[in-house]
């Protein structure tokens, strides 16, 4: 297929260098234009190309016909609808459109469905937007998924947040080293809301949340890479070990089965060893590895692994762990556009 010119905004950023690998000798998308703030512009990145402002003249000029944005939410909200309204894909990584009624919240294995927005926003508008999670939120939802069919009913999580997760400007280092930081301002109220939307039924054109209920605490730890958490799920009836196991080992979807090309062929990796998963261990999970498959390696990063099954009764507590700056952040947005591409509503050229 002739390769879609994208856009990558926020390209300076650590999400931002993920996308800039993930879309290096993409087999859909031919990065032509990086942004990011003035203090950054005329500079060069990724193959000697100059980085221009974050201006939508800008980004309209090089001739993408969609974007990846790593921007912050402030700034990504008004930029973005202004993308879509001249008529670009836009793929966003920040908060600011994730709960609005008409954008699809996607993690192609979970709700792949809700992708039909998109096409709803189409219209009323030239473009579209679609967004990805929370970086929780990707790997909860994912492993949530399989576990709704077996009557679940209420989560709590604790979750162990690397440092990344708070951008290149997050927690200080001084603060974090030797420490555990029990707050992340907004976070818990991210969990809830954004995994309520993404578990929920799309229908008549709106989706309606999960009634699953999610109880999030939230903490910073001196980490540099892996978001862990700590997960106690309730079910409506008693579940056995061997039953959850073979609905997280066994679950595939839409991505795998397409063969999207940062789509892992096992999303949900299930450790068998009583003190995994580890960020330092296990934070890379994905296959096809691209030394055995002659692969890009795309996929590196993007499972989600799950250790520590315990079950009680109608209870079973795990731990699960994932990526945050690749399948909680840019690794999940490209995911969500090879979907797009699929679907054939990325057009190749202006007049398409």
């Amino acid at each position: 297929m002739k390769k879609i010119k994208v856009a990558l905004l926020g390209c300076t950023g650590l999400v931002g260098r993920e996308f800039i690998r993930l879309l290096d000798d993409h087999p859909y998308f031919e990065l032509s234009c990086l942004t990011a703030s003035s203090r950054s512009a005329n500079k060069t990145c990724a193959e000697a190309l100059v980085i221009r402002e974050t201006t939508a003249a800008e980004i309209i000029r090089s001739g993408a016909r969609a974007v990846f944005s790593a921007l912050p939410a402030a700034a990504a909200g008004p930029l973005e609808a202004e993308l879509r309204a001249a008529g670009l894909r836009v793929f966003s990584n920040a908060g600011a459109h994730r709960l609005d009624g008409n954008v699809p919240l996607l993690i192609p294995e979970v709700n792949p469905g809700h992708l039909e927005l998109a096409r709803q926003q189409l219209r009323t508008h030239p473009g579209f937007i679609v967004t990805n999670p929370n970086c929780v939120v990707a790997g909860l939802a994912l492993v949530l998924k399989p576990l709704t069919a077996l009557g679940l009913r209420t989560v709590t999580v604790t979750t162990f947040q690397a440092v990344s997760g708070g951008g290149r400007r997050g927690v200080a280092a001084w603060d974090i080293l030797g420490n555990v930081v029990p707050f992340i301002a907004g976070e818990e109220e991210k969990i809830v809301r954004e995994t309520g939307k993404i578990l929920g039924e799309l229908a008549g054109g709106h989706v309606a949340d999960s009634p699953i209920e999610i109880y999030p605490s939230c903490s910073r730890v001196p980490v540099r890479e892996g978001h862990l958490q700590s997960v106690s799920a309730e079910f409506v009836r008693p579940v056995g070990g061997e039953e959850i196991k073979e609905a997280l080992s066994g679950f595939a979807a839409e991505p795998q089965q397409l063969k999207l090309p940062t789509a892992p062929a096992q999303p949900i990796v299930v450790r068998g060893e009583e003190d995994r998963p580890q960020p330092s261990l296990d934070v890379q999970a994905g296959e096809p590895d691209p030394v055995v498959a002659g692969r890009h390696g795309r996929a590196r990063g993007m499972a989600v692994s799950v250790g520590r099954l315990r079950p009680r009764g109608s209870r079973c507590d795990f731990f699960l762990l994932l990526h945050n700056t690749v399948r909680g952040a840019a690794g999940g947005s490209v995911l969500n556009a090879e979907l797009a591409v699929r679907k054939g509503w990325i057009p190749e050229a202006a007049n398409d």
